[in-house]
């Protein structure tokens, strides 16, 4: 059951997280720098509900879809291969099994030790959704991630700003100081691992390719250099298309 992968310390904590960023952010930072009754207050204050709310959505999204399953019933082309050498075509099917579930694996498929099982276009297995990212939720994750970022940029901006207004003199309690510095840097550290994070995966999004097949490029690309050849990933089909393709995989939450 896709339920059960709430059941998690590291989806507990990120749910957690959201909570906190959420509150210490509306009902504390928003409301100490301008108020939550006064127009930039409201407008603040409704921004980052949105962003809040497409975050926690797209999360939900990451944790419950199936990232792709290779279907029972998938055989590997083999049309135009040499049928009458039949030790070649046996080679080329046993090439397509997976050796851990033993089933045919289409291209860019990789078998998960995790979950068990081969994931199509698989990315890699993340611990914070307790589940695969894989060809039918990578545009949520991608999209948690830029949500995600935009949110905690902006999070940042107000606790900088609030920092700065602030009248410190008046503030009683040394405690009392002392509780916003772990929040900034809770929030700063935040945004520096978002941003890095989206960063990585737009440059994957560009190229048209997953965590697994950056790795495995940079060994096919050493081992072309060592034999005197050149390697290009063989899904890149340019930017603008490798977008579009990869934007319109998956469910429809933009």
């Amino acid at each position: 059951m896709p339920v059960k992968r709430f059941l998690s310390l590291p989806v507990m904590a990120v749910i957690s997280l959201m909570a906190f960023v959420y509150y210490i952010t509306v009902f504390v930072l928003i409301e100490d720098w301008v108020g939550l009754q006064s127009s930039p207050g409201i407008l603040n204050a409704s921004f980052f509900t949105i962003l809040a709310a497409f975050c926690l959505f797209s999360f939900l999204v990451c944790v419950l879809a199936d990232p792709g399953h290779v279907p029972s019933s998938y055989l590997p082309d083999v049309e135009g291969r040499e049928i009458t050498d039949h030790a070649n075509g046996k080679d080329s099917l046993e090439q397509k099994r997976c050796d851990k579930c033993f089933a045919y694996k289409p291209p860019r498929t990789h078998h998960c030790r995790v979950c068990r099982r081969c994931i199509l276009k698989m990315d890699h297995h993340c611990m914070w959704i307790n589940n695969c990212v894989g060809y039918w939720n990578y545009k949520a994750f991608f999209v948690l991630a830029l949500y995600a970022t935009i949110a905690s940029i902006h999070s940042t901006a107000i606790y900088i700003s609030f920092v700065l207004q602030k009248d410190w003199d008046s503030l009683k309690g040394r405690s009392l100081k002392i509780y916003y510095v772990p929040c900034g840097l809770i929030l700063i550290t935040l945004t520096v691992t978002l941003l890095t994070l989206l960063g990585w995966h737009i440059y994957l999004v560009l190229h048209n390719m997953t965590t697994i097949e950056y790795y495995e490029g940079k060994r096919a690309q050493w081992l072309a250099r060592k034999s005197g050849q050149s390697y290009r990933h063989p899904f890149n089909i340019g930017a603008y298309k490798n977008i579009t393709l990869v934007m319109l995989i998956g469910l429809d939450i933009i």
